[in-house]
């Protein structure tokens, strides 16, 4: 027995020494005579973001030799990226104590869970596995130089690299998470496309820039900038043609311009595959530009020379190398601040949040630091949407996909005393004032059985699973997110706490109106009043506030310049898409901030070659 078990510990410690360059050991044999694991393949299935996910891990006697994802339903270059790269990791080190990938933790959870149970069926100890030490690496110095550094590898960065390599620039991109893509990625992937070919082929050719800068205006409370609005609008449809001409993008034509409240004229398309599906093609786009990109590389400071003048970057690398990179030129891109309380107003505080993980405000806090001296404007506003749900505490997911679908047919809106209070066909600023006013800050969405199958059918572009549903239906209202059933409305009134006969009334009513073609209440157009809500069983979805995207940012000049406090432009330092605030004024329509990202992009990398004599 004691050779035995001898002849055991060396093997160990000879698998240890092979992973100690990548920085883990497992300290526990599993017992499974002279070998670590029972060599073979298994497989196991862990619930992600959007549903289930399969595994396959191979072993051999002493080390998990590969990882292979073989079901899944995750979001295409965020959630799909993250379990890529933690399946790598997890295979390099050897470990189960990896992090999980920012701004995609269900899908690296799913991925996590699955391993454990295939380490477990192979006899593996998954308590050492999750112990075993990672060697991120001895802070190597690493000078780096370019004509520019664009810092965030959003919708506006990736723009911005991709049209600064088309005039010639050399660029580094850096980007703090382990994909590029940012709030594009996970948007419902709409943009404006005023002035573009496009617009005209789908059957709009007498928009204007005149026209979208009202509306605009009407929207954001006329706190927009104007010389910020007008550039906009006089350059979104070249950035749409030159997406689609120059840099593959496809849109929807078949869903064709969207009707929306918000716009006198339809100028807001789709993308083909959505957010995910844009972001995908982004990012292949600037893999083959020739750009330096540099993931997992988080910029903590700008470099600043005597006069005043931003001459590069500083930024860590998630395994400890620090960078120095000194560049003519420098584009924050970095997105929102709506992930950092700390910059957040109150009432801002208290919407729930659904954007991604990485919106912190850097560039903001890099900008404004006191050897840079950056202006902020309209720091106290966001995006608020009225259709969120309450997934965890403070954290929503969305529900307007299966909102515009249910308004197509039998869905309305009402209150906690089962009235109906407003147009559910309104643009979302009405709709979200209207839930604002109500003493709760909610609004409940009701369906009958028909309309919720549809409803339910279109949530999985906001993260949601089926397997999400049921939980939330089983739990009937007793917690949050609230997902409540009653075979009659009388029933559905008990359990939330509704009188049976005023909701009664509102589906009679309203029902009545369906019949006759004509809102009288709040003239819903006839056209979203398909059919009546017919004989139970009735569901009832919560409706909370939720934002992901910030109005507020730093103040930029129609060329994207970064103006300090005195209203003089910083020499080297420019600004786009989120983080350049102002454009919006207090809230933006649908489609404006991704359109905004990707032409503030274009326009910065434009105005630095220029500058530079490009």
């Amino acid at each position: 027995m004691k050779n035995k078990f001898i002849t055991k510990m060396m093997k160990l410690l000879s698998a240890c020494a092979l992973v100690f360059a990548l920085g883990a050991c497992s300290t526990q044999p599993a017992d499974n005579g002279d070998a670590l694991y029972k060599a073979g393949t298994y497989t196991a299935v862990a619930n992600g973001n959007n549903g289930e996910v399969e595994v396959a891990v191979t072993f051999s006697d002493d080390k998990i030799e590969t990882i292979e994802v073989t079901k899944q339903k995750e979001t295409e270059g965020l959630g799909t990226t993250a379990m890529d790269t933690l399946s790598k990791a997890i295979v390099d080190a050897q470990s189960l104590g990896v992090d999980t990938i920012a701004g995609a933790t269900n899908s690296s959870n799913a991925l996590l869970n699955a391993v454990k149970d295939c380490v477990q069926q192979a006899g593996g100890d998954v308590e050492a596995l999750m112990n075993a030490v990672i060697n991120k690496g001895a802070g190597e110095e690493v000078t780096l130089s370019s004509d520019l550094v664009v810092v965030g590898g959003g919708a506006a960065g990736m723009s911005a690299a991709l049209r600064a390599r088309e005039l010639g620039l050399n660029v580094i991109l850096l980007e703090k998470m382990s994909f590029m893509g940012g709030a594009i990625s996970i948007s419902g992937g709409n943009q404006v496309v005023f002035g573009s070919k496009l617009q005209n082929e789908a059957g709009v050719s007498d928009d204007s820039v005149e026209s979208m800068v009202a509306d605009f205006m009407a929207n954001g409370a006329n706190l927009n900038v104007p010389e910020l609005l007008q550039l906009y609008a006089e350059n979104v449809g070249a950035t749409t043609d030159w997406l689609h001409e120059n840099q593959n993008v496809e849109f929807d034509m078949e869903g064709g311009l969207h009707v929306l409240a918000e716009y006198s004229h339809d100028r807001e398309l789709a993308y083909a595959g959505g957010g995910s599906g844009f972001a995908k093609t982004y990012r292949e786009q600037v893999e083959n530009s020739g750009a330096e990109v540099y993931l997992n590389t988080r910029a903590t400071e700008l470099i600043v020379d005597e006069s005043g003048n931003v001459i590069g970057v500083k930024a860590e690398g998630s395994d400890g190398t620090h960078y120095t990179i000194n560049a003519q030129s420098v584009i924050l891109a970095t997105g929102g601040y709506g992930n950092n309380k700390d910059l957040l107003s109150e009432e801002m505080q208290s919407a729930l949040y659904y954007g991604p993980q990485s919106s912190t405000g850097d560039g903001i806090i890099m900008a404004t630091a006191e050897n840079v001296g950056a202006a902020t404007r309209l720091m106290e506003y966001g995006k608020r949407y009225p259709n969120g749900i309450e997934v965890s505490e403070g954290i929503a997911k969305s529900t307007i996909a299966g909102n515009i679908a249910a308004f197509s047919e039998g869905a309305i809106l009402i209150n906690s005393e089962g009235k109906r209070v407003v147009n559910e066909k309104a643009s979302n600023r009405e709709i979200l004032t209207v839930e604002l006013a109500q003493p709760e800050q909610m609004l409940y969405l009701l369906m009958d059985a028909s309309t919720f199958e549809t409803f339910k059918s279109k949530l999985a572009t906001g993260g949601i699973a089926g397997t999400d549903i049921e939980t939330w239906l089983a739990a009937n209202g007793s917690s949050a997110p609230v997902f409540v059933k009653g075979d009659s409305l009388s029933e559905l009134a008990k359990v939330i706490g509704m009188d049976a006969a005023v909701l009664e009334n509102t589906v009679s009513t309203y029902n009545g109106y369906v019949a006759a073609g004509n809102d009288e209440e709040f003239n819903r157009p006839a056209q979203y009043m398909t059919q009546p809500l017919a004989d139970g069983p009735y569901y009832l979805v919560e409706q909370k506030p939720r934002f992901a995207t910030t109005m507020g940012g730093l103040v930029v000049n129609p060329s994207l310049e970064v103006l300090n406090a005195e209203g003089n432009a910083i020499s080297g330092l420019y600004a786009a898409g989120e983080v350049a605030g102002g454009v919006m004024g207090d809230d933006s329509p649908s489609g404006a901030n991704n359109g905004w990202a990707l032409t503030s992009g274009k326009l910065a990398a434009e105005a630095v070659a220029k500058q530079l004599g490009k």
